[in-house]
């Protein structure tokens, strides 16, 4: 995919670093210079900063070229089309030579500004550990935010204590460079939603860890596009990239069936039924046709212990999953 600088460092200065920092934008802003310039500010800790902009305004670009000027530490670059989430942090990951890869949301800020650097020592302390997840709070208050919580839900009492998991939310998070290059980065295909499960159930399959560190916290403004979205697209790709993950781990469609029934009842009860059968036939399309990859034992054993457990009995999911409303859910699988 082509990219134009904007503004700053072409790349990254000679030499080893610690970590990239990647911001995708796409408007925002004014909250897009708050989250760079949040990033810049970290101390204790050598990183380079990639903005990769998706299609914001003119006005807009400019504003973020002046706000990042020549500074030599941040690389300002856009593309023609969005990529997604997921094609967008493959791209800028692919730039950086930094031990880790650090993600923020462009709504987002570090909370202290040492807390990469307290990211890096964690991944350093346990060589397989290959992902850490923040806890995301709210900016204005600091209360936990619940639209960002990717995690079972009778694991929010445990918000602020440390937990292996089987992901990380994508507004705060910290990957091992090695573990990101052994287990292939984000599926492209995903665009938007699911692509950090996706990514960590490759890495965990390879024997890597991941956990939340509920002592690392990045403050979340909570776009309003995140509190509605789902009646807008948010919702179909939540469906489909869901069944097109579990295709690639080779569940057949007929083991898929009551999954996708769920979806279906949940998407009716929302107003969302002809978006919810377009999700589900969008996943039958897009579906690898004879899968045949399939979790090692003891990766399936890490699922288990460390969310299956956490989910409740088959009744308790389907009452809180299924007939769920969409407007206060966040991941439940």
């Amino acid at each position: 995919m082509n990219t134009s600088l904007i503004a700053g460092a072409p790349a990254p200065a000679e030499g080893p670093y610690d970590a990239d920092i990647i911001i995708l934008a796409l408007d925002r802003t004014a909250e897009t210079i708050a989250a760079i310039r949040s990033a810049r500010d970290q101390i204790e800790v050598a990183a380079h900063v990639f903005v990769l902009d998706q299609g914001s305004q003119p006005e807009a670009m400019r504003a973020l070229a002046d706000a990042v000027g020549e500074a030599a530490n941040v690389t300002l670059l856009a593309t023609p089309q969005n990529l997604g989430v997921a094609g967008g942090r493959n791209l800028v990951s692919a730039l950086g030579r930094g031990r880790a890869i650090v993600a923020l949301d462009n709504d987002a800020e570090f909370a202290t500004a040492d807390t990469v650097a307290r990211m890096l020592a964690a991944l350093d302390a346990e060589p397989r550990l290959g992902a850490i997840g923040c806890r995301i709070v709210s900016h204005a208050d600091g209360t936990d935010d619940l639209s960002s919580w990717g995690y079972p839900a009778n694991l929010l009492p445990c918000a602020g204590e440390c937990f292996d998991t089987v992901t990380y939310v994508g507004a705060g998070h910290a990957i091992r460079r090695a573990a990101w290059e052994q287990a292939g980065g984000y599926d492209s295909k995903l665009f938007f939603c699911w692509e950090e499960f996706d990514f960590c159930l490759r890495a965990i399959a390879l024997g890597w860890r991941v956990r939340y560190r509920g002592d690392i916290v990045v403050r979340h403004k909570v776009a309003a596009e995140q509190r509605v979205g789902w009646t807008a697209s948010r919702w179909f790709y939540f469906v489909r990239n869901r069944l097109y993950i579990e295709r690639k781990l080779g569940r057949g469609w007929a083991a898929l069936a009551p999954r996708a029934a769920g979806y279906l009842l949940k998407g009716s009860r929302n107003r969302l039924p002809l978006q919810t059968l377009r999700a589900i036939l969008a996943a039958v399309d897009m579906a690898p046709r004879s899968p045949t990859r399939s979790m090692p034992a003891a990766a399936a054993s890490y699922l288990t212990r460390n969310d299956r457990v956490h989910r409740g009995s088959l009744l308790h999911r389907l009452s809180r999953e299924a007939l769920g409303r969409l407007i206060s859910d966040r991941r439940e699988a």
